[in-house]
């Protein structure tokens, strides 16, 4: 059962937790830049056009059937970036659950959330280097940001239920999310003036460079805003973090995730969730990541239109997030994702039938992308708190991050291989159907209060 003491509600919430909150909220403002600026926008075309320069490919051509062969690996250069994602998630696989365990057990649990972040700026920052056709140097910087920004917020994950009772969690999970979209909205912004500005049609190695600098720009929004998160959040060391004294946490982390895979068993209906939320979650953050290059390689659109829809995305998410979370405190978080399932299914079949060099259409479907995205990431995360037992916050949300926030691994991976096999992005997108089909059956099939019962919580009065 939630401790009334460390998870009061907004009523009861002095000023401290109010100022803790608003420092919590404000890392979704910081890391958000990473996820739009650079896996949103940027990231996909950049590394792209590198890879398809290594390729043999001319700068600024079409199409491009080159191949590259990093490691000896014959890997078509649109398939390139797909499958740098699905590597990152099999690496997260061993890392995120080990970084959330370990944060269970520090008592300096805000050093662990700075060292990740920082990493991860700096690793987005040296995208700077990745010049000419050096595609195996932005894969590597792109997994080392990637998989620390997915540290990060396991530990920025496992604060909240320290933050809100279960009757707050839905509200204050999807304002750290609204906050996140404004921020990372806001730097995409400045970049699109940057675009708008500086580029020329003809000069698609101007192109290629604004985009390098763009995704500078979001390493060092991304480290610069984490300083006031680390300033106003407190520290809120577990019973086991005081018990455990001067050991050392890293071995101790390990030895924690031995014990808790054994005994995950004991919790079946939060790895039924989890294993739904794997699923749906799949197809939400293969769409976010590949939109850019589907609009480019097989819409052909201008990098400029992308950037605008993302944008469109980004602000209109913010009123999407706040509105579901609404509607969560009348009808429950766990109908209103399944709601946002069956309108995500509708998102796919619009998108496939999407016509060429038609930017009005793109756009109107980024809009519906951003009334719906935010409310069902936000509202995951916060359902998904309440069937953790307590202590064990940021081992499970290292599991819950395994595919979360771009780093999903199936939904790519499908993506890439149709494409190699068809060379078309279209059918690579019907290809994402699945998970939101299958994703909603499992969720459905989830007994909501009877799994946060077992985990030994509190039920929200609305499910």
């Amino acid at each position: 059962m939630a401790d009334p003491v460390t998870t009061p509600t907004v009523v009861d919430a002095p000023a401290g937790l109010r100022r803790e909150r608003r420092g919590w909220y404000l890392y979704d403002w910081a890391n958000s830049a990473f996820q739009t600026t650079v896996i949103t926008v940027f990231l996909g075309p950049f590394l792209t056009t590198v890879t398809e320069l290594a390729a043999g490919c001319e700068l600024g051509a079409d199409t491009c059937d080159g191949y590259v062969h990093p490691l000896g690996i014959r890997v078509a250069a649109g398939s390139y970036y797909p499958y740098l994602i699905s590597l990152s998630v099999f690496l997260t696989v061993f890392v995120l659950p080990v970084v959330g365990a370990i944060a269970d057990r520090t008592v300096h649990k805000k050093r662990l959330l700075a060292g990740a972040a920082f990493t991860g700026a700096g690793a987005t920052i040296a995208m700077a280097l990745v010049t000419g056709e050096r595609y195996l140097l932005g894969g590597a910087l792109f997994l080392v940001a990637n998989i620390a920004f997915g540290a990060a917020v396991v530990v920025y994950n496992s604060f909240l239920p320290q933050l809100a009772g279960p009757d707050e969690r839905d509200a204050v999970s999807s304002r750290g999310w609204a906050i996140g979209y404004l921020g990372g909205g806001l730097l995409l912004a400045l970049n699109l003036v940057a675009v708008t500005l500086l580029s020329e049609d003809d000069d698609p190695q101007r192109t290629l460079d604004l985009a390098r600098w763009s995704i500078v720009s979001a390493g060092v929004w991304w480290a610069a805003f984490t300083l006031v998160p680390l300033r106003w959040l407190r520290e809120h060391p577990t019973a086991e973090a005081l018990r455990g004294g001067g050991r050392n946490v890293l071995t101790d982390g390990f030895r924690q995730l031995g014990r808790t895979l054994r005994e995950v068993k004991a919790y079946p209906l939060t790895l039924f969730f989890l294993l739904a939320f794997l699923v749906y979650n799949d197809g939400i953050q293969t769409v976010i990541t590949l939109a850019s290059q589907y609009g480019t390689e097989e819409l052909r659109l201008g990098q400029s239109t992308l950037i605008v829809t993302i944008l469109l995305v980004q602000f209109l998410a913010f009123g999407g997030a706040l509105g579901l979370g609404a509607l969560a405190r009348r009808i429950g978080a766990w109908k209103t994702v399944l709601l946002s399932l069956v309108l995500w299914t509708g998102v796919i079949l619009g998108a496939f039938r999407l016509p060429a060099e038609a930017p009005v259409p793109f756009m109107i479907l980024g809009g519906a992308i951003g009334l719906v995205l935010g409310g069902s990431q936000a509202l995951s995360r916060s359902l998904f708190s309440q069937l953790i037992p307590a202590g064990r916050e940021g081992e499970y949300y290292g599991f819950y991050e395994i595919s979360d926030k771009g780093t999903s691994w199936l939904g790519p991976l499908a993506f890439g291989l149709v494409f190699q096999l068809t060379s078309s992005y279209r059918v690579g997108l019907v290809s994402l159907l699945i998970f939101f089909v299958v994703g909603f059956a499992l969720l459905a099939a989830v007994p909501m209060r009877r799994a946060i019962l077992a985990a030994g919580n509190t039920p929200p009065r609305v499910l």
